[in-house]
């Protein structure tokens, strides 16, 4: 049996979420792995903007609040062990 309409359209509609969950995912890591390297100064300014990001990723649905909320918790931690 060939494809028809609806399952084709399911394809289309999961392969343009999956590159929009990719975009997204692959950004918060980005700037987490930026916020890791920055000194203590630069990180105090930096925190808030990734926390911001984290959460609108959240929001969306691409990653769960609980692990939202457990990598909120590691920058921080992170954040208040620089010296």
């Amino acid at each position: 049996m060939s494809a028809k309409g609806s399952e084709l359209k399911r394809v289309r509609q999961s392969r343009k979420a999956n590159a929009r969950n990719k975009f997204y995912k692959s950004k918060m890591n980005t700037s987490i792995k930026k916020f890791l390297s920055l000194d203590k100064k630069d990180a105090n300014l930096e925190f808030p903007k990734v926390i911001k990001l984290i959460d609108q990723i959240s929001s969306k649905g691409i990653i769960h609040k609980n692990k939202a909320n457990n990598k909120k918790s590691k920058l921080s931690v992170h954040l208040n062990q620089l010296k």
